[in-house]
């Protein structure tokens, strides 16, 4: 089974161990926004999956949360 329609948005790393709650700033605007992600983290980056209806609501949400976006 599989459900289309997915985007992935590529947090630019990679960060150091220490660094702690890059993702919790990421995913709480969002999820306080209603807007569902999947994350993928590796050792060195991370990636969020967002639905594509919402790509556009959740590049807006991060940029406003401080966060700095390129397409």
């Amino acid at each position: 089974k599989s459900e289309r329609g997915w985007r992935c948005i590529k947090v630019e790393g990679p960060f150091d161990f220490s660094v702690a709650g890059i993702h919790a700033s990421l995913a709480i605007p969002l999820a306080e926004s209603n807007i569902s992600i999947l994350a993928i983290a590796t050792y060195d980056t991370d990636h969020l999956l967002v639905q594509e209806k919402d790509v556009n609501r959740t590049i807006q949400i991060l940029t406003q949360a401080g966060h700095r976006v390129r397409r």
